[in-house]
C-alpha cells in the first residue's frame, strides 16, 4: 500500500476521487489534511465554509488524484457545505478521542447529513477518532469507535494528525475500499469528464484554516 506525492506528471492519473471530511469544529480535520497532503502539522484557525487541496498518490497500484475538501464545523456554515457532498466517493467522520460531544454529534448530526446530502448510494465511510497523542485525556474508549463503525457501516481508524500516526494509512484505506468499488470508479471517470474536481471554493467562504 505504497503512497507518494508525484509532481512529475501532474495531468496524467487513473482517476479522479473526491473526499470528503465532516466533524465537529476543532476535531483535528484542517490538520489532518494538512498533515496528509505535507506531512506536517499546524496548529490552525478554524474553517470559513470549506476549503480543499490536491494530493496525488499511487495506491493499489493506480495513480490517483485526490481532492481532499476540508468543511466547516460550525452549524452556521452547514447551508454554505451541503452541496459539497456530491459526488463524494469517501467521506471521513472525524471526531476527538478527547472530547465525547465530538462522538456523540457523529450519530446525531453527521451521520443524518450524510444521509441526507450524499449523493452516492456507495460512498464509502471512514469514522477517524483523532488526537490520541492525547491518551491520557482519553474520553472515548477504542472499543465505542468500533461499534459506531460496525453499525453504521464504516471503517475506523484511529490517529494523531499532530505527531502523523496512522495518517497515511486512513487515507490509503479508504482509497483502496473505493478502488474495490466498481460504481464508485465509473463516478470517478464522469468527474473527470465534467472537471468537476478542478473547481474552487467560493471565495467569501473559504480560507486556509482548521477544524
Amino acid at each position: 500500500m505504497d503512497s507518494a506525492t508525484t509532481s512529475s506528471t501532474p495531468n496524467e492519473f487513473d482517476h479522479l476521487f473526491k473526499l470528503l471530511l465532516i466533524g465537529d469544529s476543532g476535531v483535528g480535520k484542517s490538520t489532518l489534511v494538512l498533515s496528509f497532503t505535507s506531512d506536517t502539522f499546524e496548529n490552525l484557525s478554524p474553517t470559513i465554509g470549506v476549503d480543499f487541496k490536491v494530493k496525488y498518490v499511487f495506491i493499489g497500484g493506480k495513480k490517483l488524484k485526490l481532492a481532499v475538501w476540508d468543511t466547516a464545523g460550525q452549524e452556521r456554515f452547514r447551508t454554505l457545505t451541503s452541496s459539497y457532498y456530491r459526488g463524494a466517493q469517501g467521506i471521513i467522520m472525524v471526531y476527538d478521542v478527547t472530547r465525547r460531544d465530538t462522538f456523540t454529534n457523529l450519530s446525531e448530526v453527521w451521520a443524518k447529513e450524510i444521509d441526507q446530502f450524499s449523493t452516492n448510494q456507495d460512498c464509502i465511510k471512514m469514522l477517524v477518532g483523532n488526537k490520541v497523542d492525547k491518551e491520557s485525556e482519553r474520553a472515548v474508549a477504542k472499543k465505542e469507535g468500533l461499534n459506531f463503525a460496525r453499525e453504521y457501516g464504516c471503517l475506523f481508524i484511529e490517529c494523531s494528525a499532530k505527531t502523523l500516526v496512522n495518517v497515511q494509512q486512513c487515507f490509503e484505506e479508504l482509497n483502496l475500499k473505493i478502488l474495490d468499488t466498481p460504481s464508485l470508479l465509473a463516478e470517478s471517470a464522469k468527474g473527470a469528464k465534467k472537471n468537476i474536481f478542478r473547481e474552487k471554493p467560493p471565495q467569501d467562504v473559504s480560507k486556509s484554516s482548521c477544524c
